[in-house]
Formats: C-alpha cells, sequence, structure tokens
C-alpha cells in the first residue's frame, strides 16, 4: 500500500498480472508459434532453400508470407469453428488429432 499526502492508503498494483489483454494475446500467440515452428519440416525446408544459394531476403519474405497467410487462415477458421464448438471441444480434437499424426509417424516403417 502507498499512502497520499493527506495520509489516505492506496492499495498497489499487482506486478504479478501487469500484462493482460491484447498483450497477452499477443505474447502468447508469439511465443506458442515460434516454440511450435522450431525445426518443423516448414523450417527444415526453407533451410534446404537457403542453403542453395537463394536470395536471402527474397527467400525470407516467401515464408513469412506464407507463414502469416497460413496463420489468418487458421484464424480465420479457428474463429468461425469458435462460434459453433466450445473452446475446449476444439483443444482436445486438436490435441488428440497431433497425438494421432505424431503415433502415426513413429509407426512408419523405417
Amino acid at each position: 500500500m502507498s499512502s497520499d499526502a493527506d495520509g489516505i492508503h492506496h492499495p498497489m498494483p499487482d506486478s504479478s498480472c501487469a500484462m493482460k489483454g491484447p498483450a497477452m494475446t499477443f505474447l502468447t500467440a508469439f511465443v506458442t508459434v515460434f516454440l511450435a515452428e522450431l525445426g518443423d519440416k516448414t523450417q527444415l525446408a526453407t533451410l534446404a532453400l537457403a542453403a542453395g544459394g537463394h536470395s536471402r531476403w527474397l527467400l525470407f519474405l516467401g515464408a513469412a508470407l506464407a507463414l502469416v497467410t497460413s496463420s489468418g487462415l487458421t484464424v480465420l477458421v479457428g474463429t468461425e469453428l469458435g462460434h459453433v464448438v466450445p473452446a475446449v471441444w476444439l483443444r482436445r480434437g486438436a490435441g488428440v488429432l497431433m497425438i494421432a499424426l505424431g503415433a502415426l509417424y513413429v509407426l512408419q516403417p523405417a
């Protein structure tokens, strides 16, 4: 608590919850997508193109535009699905799909 000139006590803002709303949504989306994209097949394909001597800036712009476009479509579809299907079921469905795809990948013959 802090006091003003009249001795009135005012509660201090809770610094543990300083980031809320749009800033937290942005940060959560950025960190989630950044971590999910590390080492995926898209990055490996971009790495291979870069190793092939293609223009760095054109390669970066093409890859960035592709990621932005696919993310935009995902947000639009997710928003529309969110009006029909509860978010908890979308998360569960995405989780089951990821587990199934992982199992298929692991069980592929060498």
